[in-house]
């Protein structure tokens, strides 16, 4: 029972008078002004609000669980086992940062999933992609030159082997890849559609795949009930790609008017990231290619931005952080930067009822069933108690250690800092 909390509810831009929240087994059961009698015969816990927000687990819609935390000369080449060890650990960092739910995009995330599942690991709910679907050359595509060509007898890299990315060229390997990542669990499925900043061999302005390519993808992951999202910053990428009906686009730094119109027009979703060169920019060297591509793809995020809003897009929010223990400690923070282009109830809303409307559209692939990223009767109880009004003050989520005064998953609670 959490008693004399303000609800942030997900939805609304401010916050409820005082209630009372009762929570049975793994769900809302009932929320009121009045005192609420629990369950005959239950064991209550109750938590004193005193006027604290009660609010939904955050939701980050871009996340790689498996190379978040890990150094970039580890993440695709240290033995797995330790790669897991090091993701459990962020894993459960990324919970007590109030982060309920991610979905991962691009990773071998099924061991550690299924431990947090169990109660073996400690972690948010995760929505796996499995292995990014790249074509050759593509952004998924982690070879080195000297690697190659490639011939039919070739064997497989190491990184399609351990499943970070999977090279697939023309409709049929696509189709193939698409079902193999359906096969391992996939609530979606994630292609490269143009260049990226990472890779070492896909200049940012290229597109990649054909229409033809991505529509085989589509037509195998709506076989199964869910979507395609695709990696894309430029309006060549992102076009193609809506025109053989994908429903996501992560990034689209670099899309034009044209472009956001077109989004908009097909009803499709984007899932934007509050890139900009400052103090949470990743690594790269000066004058290295890298370092010039982030530049230049984070000159369009204003812009981005803008174009979402005059058309009204389905928008979600992520944070996309790659190979950097540090900066995923700024996750909190990353949320609270998009006051830059929102409102602080408008990000808020983003990362909880917003993106939680994005994972559904795994329908029977979600691997949970339940309402999520909203406080309402019958909803999963997913909730963050906040020392304070995030709405008011939306600085709080970037010191959740101190401002998260109770961290509830599934109706378990995680943290619990009250006496």
């Amino acid at each position: 029972m959490f008693e004399n909390v303000r609800v942030f509810d997900g939805t609304s831009a401010r916050l409820s008078p005082p209630r009372n929240v009762l929570v049975v087994g793994n769900k809302i059961q009932t929320i009121a002004e009045a005192p609420i009698a629990p369950p005959a015969g239950a064991a209550l816990t109750r938590v004193a609000g005193n006027g604290r927000t009660l609010m939904p687990g955050l939701i980050d819609a871009h996340w790689h669980a498996m190379m978040v935390a890990i150094a970039l000369k580890d993440g695709l080449a240290a033995h797995q086992g330790y790669v897991n060890i090091v993701a459990a650990r962020a894993a459960e960092d990324t919970l007590m940062r109030g982060f309920t739910s991610v979905r991962d995009l691009a990773g071998p995330v099924w061991g550690l999933k299924r431990a947090i599942d169990e109660g073996i690991a400690v972690g948010p709910r995760i929505w796996p992609s499995g292995a990014m679907i790249s074509q050759t050359s593509g952004h998924a595509d982690y070879r080195s030159v000297n690697e190659l060509p490639r011939s039919p007898s070739t064997a497989l890299h190491s990184t399609e082997i351990t499943g970070y990315g999977r090279i697939a060229d023309g409709p049929d390997e696509v189709r193939r890849a698409v079902r193999e990542q359906l096969m391992m669990g996939a609530s979606q499925v994630k292609l490269a559609a143009g260049g990226g900043v990472a890779s070492n061999f896909d200049p940012l302005d290229v597109a990649q795949y054909g229409e033809s390519e991505f529509r085989a993808a589509v037509e195998s992951a709506e076989n199964w009930g869910t979507y395609i999202t695709v990696h894309a910053y430029t309006p060549l990428a992102v076009q193609t790609a809506l025109k053989a009906g994908v429903k996501v686009i992560d990034h689209g730094q670099l899309m034009d008017d044209a472009t956001a119109k077109m989004i908009a027009d097909k009803g499709a979703w984007l899932s934007l990231q509050p890139f900009i060169d400052d103090e949470d920019a990743p690594f790269f060297p000066e004058g290295s290619d890298n370092r010039a591509k982030f530049v230049s793809m984070t000159q369009g995020t204003n812009n981005a931005y803008a174009l979402a809003k005059k058309y009204r897009l389905k928008l979600a929010f992520g944070t996309d952080t790659l190979f950097d223990a540090k900066l995923a400690k700024r996750q909190g923070a990353q949320l609270a930067k998009m006051v830059r282009w929102f409102t602080p109830a408008e990000a808020l809303v983003m990362a909880t009822g917003t993106n939680a409307e994005l994972l559904a559209l795994s329908g029977n692939r979600s691997p949970y069933k339940g309402k999520l990223g909203v406080v309402e009767a019958g909803a999963l109880a997913d909730l963050l108690l906040v020392n304070g009004d995030p709405i008011a003050n939306i600085k709080l989520i970037e010191d959740p250690a101190k401002n998260f005064v109770v961290i509830m998953k599934d109706g378990k609670v995680y943290k619990n800092t009250l006496p």
